[in-house]
């Protein structure tokens, strides 16, 4: 079985984790606090960040991106017309460019503020970096939510899925990300309907099933948040 090394409320984290579901892939779930810096853990990813997966053989493939491919290579080639990729390489163009978009650009202006000042900061030590949260980076955060829904609603609105006609690693990434805002209930669904269509078909997903039943302790989701017909 694989072992997923994680934390549930990191974008790349919950990709690989729905990668895998779609995919029919079980795998044994070790939640990671990367701020602690286990030595142990160090020892499969001297970068110290999150996920790691121990693949076939306990082999370390460290990073979202490279367990993402390597998930490709040896899963997703053997799936046909259920593949997460696609063999055109100008589609695979379009759909990396999207996964870019959701773990790097969108994480970067939103995601990252959101989950380190709401779920990460209160729980971390002080020496670490723990504390009250930091108003001015949130502010920030939910200002640059408007511009990237607006994007995922268009794309939503012109496409069946993200990337074109069918399902692949853009969606995915897309949802991973989206998922953690709202969790947090800091999406306006009203304003984004395309957005939302796609999303609830996407929730809706046998794979999203374990990332809905997951629960921060201490923070309880958006009433809607598990409920695919929100």
């Amino acid at each position: 079985m694989l072992t997923l090394f994680h934390h549930p409320m990191i974008a790349g984290c919950r990709f690989i984790r729905l990668i895998l579901g779609e995919y029919g892939e079980e795998v044994s779930l070790i939640e990671e606090r990367p701020w602690q810096r286990r030595k142990e853990f160090l020892q499969l990813n001297p970068a110290g960040a999150l996920p790691v997966l121990l693949a076939d053989g306990d082999v370390p493939v460290p990073g979202t991106n490279v367990i993402a491919e390597y998930l490709d290579e040896t899963r997703g080639v053997l799936r046909r017309d259920k593949r997460l990729f696609a063999d055109d390489p100008f589609e695979r163009v379009e759909i990396r460019r999207l996964v870019d978009w959701y773990l790097v650009k969108f994480d970067s202006e939103v995601t990252r503020h959101m989950v380190r000042e709401r779920i990460f900061k209160p729980i971390m030590p002080t020496a670490a970096g723990g504390g009250s949260p930091d108003a001015g980076a949130l502010r920030a955060a939910r200002g640059n939510i408007r511009g990237h829904m607006k994007y995922t609603n268009f794309l939503t609105g012109t496409r069946n899925w993200l990337a074109g006609p069918r399902l692949t690693y853009a969606d995915l990434a897309a949802g991973a990300a989206i998922s953690i805002l709202d969790y947090l209930g800091e999406i306006d669904w009203q304003a984004s309907p395309a957005a939302r269509e796609w999303y609830a078909r996407l929730k809706s997903r046998p794979s999203f099933r374990p990332l809905l039943a997951e629960r921060v302790t201490g923070l309880p989701p958006a009433s809607h948040y598990a409920d695919p017909d929100f």
